[in-house]
C-alpha cells in the first residue's frame, strides 16, 4: 500500500516553476514574419525547449542554501564584506578601473603587491591574478602546450579547460578514464611509443587534472598520477597542471588548498585557484614559476587583450585570503567536514533511500562504498537519479520545499547520469540537513509509489505543478489559433482537432493524463538522447 506523502505546508518553488516553463514556451511558430537570423536561431532553440533542455536564469527564492559555491559562508554571513569594506577603508583612494591591460598601463602597486604576497604564501615564485576561473583555464591550456607537446586529461576536466586545450598548439590531445590510474599509464605509454620526441624527452606532455571534481564530489589520486608518469617519462618531461577551483579554501594549511596539503607544491608545473568558489568572490589566480609567468604574459591573449582586474576585485580576493587563513575559517573548515558525514550518514541510514538504492532508482557512486568515515571526502554530494527526467522532478520538490538543488542533466553530464548536484556548507545547520534529507526521502517515497502503480504517465506532485503552467499556456496557444480559424475559414464545430481540457477536467485526473504537445515532446523526445542545439563539454561549473 502506497504511503501517505505529506504535503507541504508552504510553496517556494512557484517561481522557479515559472522561469522554467516560461523557457520552454516555443518561439519558432510565432516568428514567421521576422527576419531569418532571428527566425533560425528561435528555431534551433524549440529543438531545447521541446526536450524541456532550454535552461532559465533563476532568481533565489530558496530558504536554506544547498546548492551555492560559497561553501565557507563568507559572502552568506557577510565576514568578506567585512573584510572587504576594511580593504577599501584602508586604500580610500582607489580608481574603479584599471585603465588598460597588464602590459598597457593596468598594473597596480596594489596588485603588485597582492600577487607577490600570494605566491609567498603559496610557496611558489609566480602568482597572476585574473578576472575568473574561465580566463585562468584558457589562457594556461591555450598557452602552455608548445609545438610538438601532447595534452592528457582526466576525461571529466572542466569545460573551459577543454576550450583552452581546443586552440593550443598541442601535437594531440588523449583523455583518460576518470581518476583510473591504470588507463592514465596506457594512455601515457601509448603517448610515450606514438611520439618520437616526446620518448627523447624533447618534448613534453601536459598532464590536466581538477583536484576536486566539482560534478562528481570525488578526488584526484594526484600522488599516483605523478609517481607514475616519472616512471614513465624519467626526463622530467611530464608536467601537472591542477585546477584547484573547488579546493582552494577548503583543504590544505591554512585553506591553502589541495596541492599543499599532498606535500606536492614542487611536483606541479601550474595551479589554478579561484576566488569564487570557497571564498566567496570573484577572480582566480595562477600559480607557477617565473618562466610559465613570462609566457602567459608574452604569449596569452586571453592575459594580453584584457583590462587588467580593477581594485574592487582584486581587495576582495585580498580580503578573502586574509579571511580564508582565519582561525574561524578553520573552524569552519572542520565543521563543514563534520556536517558532510552527519548529510551522508543521515541519508544513506533512511530506510526509504536504501529501498531506493537497492532498485537502482538514486545512488551517490563516490560514496557507494561506505567509507566516508576512513578516507578524504568533499562537500559536493550530488544525488544520482538513474532514471530519465528524475533529476528535473527532485529539482522541482526540493525547490518546492525551499532547497536550491540544481538538476544537472545531458548534455552536461553523460546519458543515465542524471543527478542533483548538492553542495553542503559551513553555513548549514543539522536542522536543515535533517530537512533536506526529509525533503529527498518525501520525493523518493512519492516516485516509488508512482512506479509501483505501474503509470507511466503520472508525474510526481511538484513537477505536475510545473507542466500545468505549460499546458495552461498551450490550451491558451491552441484557444487563439483555434479562434482564428473560425474567423477565417467560417465557424467550424470541428475546428478545435485536438483535445483540449478543462481546469476542472485537469483537476479531476491531475497527473494522470498524457500531457499535451510540448510536454508529450518533452516526455519523449530523441533530444534527451542525443545532442542537439548548443551541444558543449561534459562539465561547466
Amino acid at each position: 500500500m502506497p504511503v501517505q506523502v505529506p504535503e507541504p505546508t508552504k510553496d517556494f518553488g512557484a517561481q522557479w516553476r515559472e522561469e522554467w516553463a516560461e523557457a520552454q514556451k516555443l518561439k519558432g511558430p510565432n516568428m514567421k514574419n521576422s527576419s531569418v537570423f532571428y527566425r533560425n536561431i528561435e528555431e534551433e532553440l524549440d529543438l531545447n525547449r521541446k526536450a524541456g533542455l532550454n535552461f532559465p536564469i533563476h532568481l533565489p527564492s530558496h530558504v536554506s542554501d544547498f546548492s551555492t559555491c560559497d561553501v565557507l559562508g563568507m559572502s552568506h554571513t557577510g565576514a568578506l564584506r567585512e573584510e572587504f569594506m576594511k580593504e577599501l577603508e584602508a586604500n580610500p583612494n582607489f580608481a574603479m578601473g584599471a585603465g588598460g591591460s597588464r602590459l598597457l598601463d593596468g598594473t597596480t602597486e596594489y596588485q603588485h603587491k597582492f600577487e607577490k604576497e600570494l605566491a609567498e604564501l603559496m610557496g611558489v615564485e609566480s602568482a597572476l591574478v585574473v578576472h575568473s576561473g574561465y580566463t585562468a583555464n584558457q589562457a594556461i591550456f591555450s598557452t602552455v602546450p608548445r609545438s610538438g607537446d601532447v595534452i592528457v586529461y582526466d576525461e571529466l576536466m572542466h569545460a573551459t579547460a577543454l576550450s583552452g586545450m581546443k586552440i593550443s598548439l598541442a601535437l594531440d590531445q588523449r583523455p583518460f578514464r576518470h581518476n583510473d590510474v591504470d588507463h592514465f599509464i596506457e594512455v601515457m605509454e601509448a603517448v610515450k611509443e606514438s611520439t618520437p620526441l616526446v620518448k627523447a624527452g624533447k618534448r613534453c606532455v601536459i598532464v590536466g587534472v581538477e583536484s576536486y571534481y566539482s560534478m562528481d564530489g570525488d578526488i584526484c589520486p594526484l600522488k599516483e598520477l605523478i609517481e607514475a608518469a616519472k616512471e614513465i617519462f624519467p626526463h622530467g618531461n611530464a608536467q601537472f597542471i591542477v585546477d584547484e577551483a573547488h579546493s582552494f579554501g577548503v583543504c590544505g594549511p591554512e585553506g591553502t588548498g589541495f596541492v599543499r596539503e599532498q606535500g606536492l607544491t614542487d611536483e606541479v608545473a601550474i595551479t589554478m585557484a579561484t576566488f569564487t568558489k570557497a571564498l566567496g568572490g570573484a577572480g582566480a589566480c595562477i600559480l607557477s614559476n617565473n618562466t610559465i609567468r613570462s609566457l602567459l604574459v608574452t604569449q596569452a591573449k586571453m592575459f594580453i587583450c584584457s583590462v587588467a582586474p580593477p581594485f574592487t576585485l582584486l581587495a576582495s580576493c585580498r580580503a578573502g585570503v586574509r579571511l580564508m587563513r582565519s582561525q574561524k575559517m578553520e573552524q569552519a573548515r572542520d565543521y563543514l567536514h563534520e556536517l558532510t558525514l552527519f548529510y551522508l550518514d543521515t541519508l544513506t541510514s533512511h530506510p526509504v533511500y536504501k529501498k531506493a538504492y537497492k532498485k537502482g532508482m538514486v545512488d551517490m557512486p563516490v560514496h557507494e562504498d561506505g567509507a566516508w568515515h576512513e578516507v578524504p571526502i568533499t562537500h559536493i554530494v550530488p544525488l544520482w537519479t538513474r532514471r530519465p527526467k528524475y533529476a528535473l522532478y527532485l529539482a522541482f520538490h526540493l525547490t518546492r520545499d525551499g532547497f536550491n538543488g540544481c538538476n544537472i542533466v545531458f548534455p552536461i553530464v553523460p546519458k543515465g547520469e542524471e543527478r542533483v548536484r548538492l553542495f553542503l556548507h559551513a553555513h548549514n545547520t543539522k536542522d536543515e540537513v535533517k530537512g533536506l534529507v526529509n525533503s529527498i526521502t518525501t520525493w523518493i517515497q512519492e516516485m516509488l509509489d508512482i512506479e509501483a502503480s505501474g503509470d507511466k504517465n503520472k508525474l510526481p506532485a511538484a513537477a505536475r505543478l510545473a507542466f500545468d503552467i505549460l499546458e495552461k499556456d498551450e490550451q491558451m496557444t491552441n484557444g487563439t489559433s483555434n479562434a482564428t480559424a473560425e474567423k477565417t475559414n467560417g465557424a467550424n464545430k470541428d475546428s478545435g482537432s485536438k483535445e483540449t481540457f478543462s481546469k476542472e477536467a485537469v483537476s479531476k485526473d491531475i497527473g494522470n493524463k498524457n500531457i499535451m504537445n510540448g510536454i508529450s515532446a518533452f516526455k519523449n523526445s530523441s533530444l534527451v538522447s542525443g545532442l542537439g542545439f548548443g551541444e558543449m563539454p561534459s562539465r561547466i561549473i
